[in-house]
């Protein structure tokens, strides 16, 4: 599992599309606590809202286009190596739970990273922490990553997941938002099922990571019965 985790973990690292989004998401940061730090000038925030501002550019990003991003690295994440019959090599070796949560954490280690880089780069321009958006970010990458890995493993043709990263990387966190505050009660349950709903309060996103859990019980049961 741990070398399953490393080999994707570098893996991200090195495609073109990685570089880009690491890019985006540093500038984001810089020019988040640079321009923050005007409007702050103005004096019209408190200070719980004055920390939370620093990093408004930053999450913003995350909310509405981490799933874009998540799954347009890592969209083929399972598919790919099944579809190229690469994966029979991996399924003699080592366990199918091996594998899928091996590309879990090494998916998860990337975004950690990126997302821990980037909030270094804020605090250390603006001197602010805010450990609850963190928190509350890791938990939504983790949501993501998770779904992810469960549309890699149930659809086998990696041109197929990658269309569906971008309707679904656009189109997954308005709905989800929508679902949040629709008043109409035939969808209105439907928010239960997605992170938005969760972070809305401030605590109650630890609930994202069990719907996570789930996603991947339901992507080992289906990789389980696949022939690789």
């Amino acid at each position: 599992m741990f070398a399953i985790g490393k080999r994707e973990f570098l893996k991200l690292f090195k495609g073109v599309k990685s570089i880009i989004i690491i890019l985006i998401l540093v500038l984001t940061s810089y020019y988040s606590a640079k321009f923050s730090n005007l409007l702050l000038s103005l004096d019209e925030f408190s200070p719980e809202d004055a920390d939370k501002i620093q990093y408004a550019g930053l999450l913003f990003l995350l909310l509405f286009f981490g799933q874009l991003f998540v799954m347009g690295l890592s969209h083929d994440a399972m598919n790919r190596e099944i579809h190229e019959r690469t994966m029979r090599f991996l399924v003699t070796r080592t366990s199918r739970l091996s594998i899928v949560l091996g590309k879990f954490f090494g998916i998860v280690l990337f975004w950690l990273t990126c997302v821990t880089l980037s909030f270094l780069i804020i605090f250390i321009m603006s001197g602010t922490m805010d450990f609850l958006s963190y928190f509350q970010t890791l938990s939504l990458l983790v949501y993501q990553i998770a779904l992810t890995i469960l549309l890699s493993t149930v659809i086998p043709k990696p041109a197929f997941t990658m269309f569906l990263s971008i309707i679904i990387g656009l189109a997954f966190p308005m709905l989800g938002f929508w679902l949040s505050f629709t008043s109409n009660q035939w969808v209105a349950w439907l928010k239960y099922l997605t992170p938005f709903h969760y972070l809305i309060d401030d605590y109650t996103f630890p609930i994202i990571l069990p719907l996570a859990a789930v996603m991947l019980v339901i992507s080992y049961i289906v990789f389980r019965r696949r022939e690789c």
